[in-house]
């Protein structure tokens, strides 16, 4: 239990930035569920969803560096729910899987090299002696521009993914799950990053130019 609590190098839920953010974002709540629901929101909707022109250095994957620079991608914004939680005592883990996303726009699918993402993220949080699945990633405004219904939480059952669109296409599957962790797994996933997605990373572990708004017809 203690490690599923503690702060480490990037899950920094010790950072001031870090306990600012989740006081904010949970303000009023009376009970860890309640204040697990409302920082769920808060990540989703305020850290802007981006696959471009993100910092995937160990810097830039640190909570407190996400939440100073507002954007980030699922590994992102899972980092930064799981720290922010267990700045509030509730125990948090990462979770990754690999998964199929049949609604990519052309130009990712080329960077990424399919529609197969690895190392896709969410979080694990134990409220009320037991452990659910929360993936505060696609904010709201992003799932209008693709024409997904957000995905909610109310922190007594799995929210994982979207399987269809609006129009009911098929959206996400997973595929293969890797497992839940205490910290983030650095070289794992980069590893993994640059193995299957080379084409999606520039230089200095930074991903290319681009916008999923523009890509969206915006």
């Amino acid at each position: 239990m203690t490690a599923d609590l503690d702060a480490t190098t990037f899950l920094d839920a010790g950072h001031p930035v870090v306990r600012e953010f989740a006081r904010r974002a949970v303000e009023g709540a009376t009970t860890p569920t309640e204040q697990a629901v409302r920082l769920y929101y808060t990540v989703r909707d305020t850290i802007l969803y981006d696959v471009y022109d993100i910092d995937m250095s160990r810097d830039g994957l640190r909570a407190s560096t996400i939440i100073s620079r507002g954007s980030g991608f699922c590994l992102h914004k899972s980092v930064v729910y799981a720290a922010a939680a267990r700045s509030l005592g509730i125990p948090a883990r990462l979770v990754f899987a690999d998964v199929r996303n049949h609604l990519a726009s052309g130009r990712l699918r080329e960077l990424v090299g399919g529609d197969v993402f690895r190392f896709h993220g969410l979080v694990s949080v134990q409220l009320e002696d037991r452990w659910v699945k929360a993936t505060p990633v696609f904010n709201k405004m992003l799932c209008r521009l693709y024409r997904l219904k957000p995905l909610e939480f109310d922190g007594t059952a799995d929210s994982v993914y979207h399987p269809h669109d609006e129009s009911g296409r098929r959206h996400m599957e997973f595929l293969h799950w890797h497992g839940e962790f205490d910290d983030f797994p650095y070289e794992l996933v980069l590893d993994a990053f640059r193995t299957s997605h080379p084409g999606l990373l520039g230089d200095q572990d930074q991903t290319v130019k681009g916008s999923l708004t523009a890509e969206a017809g915006v």
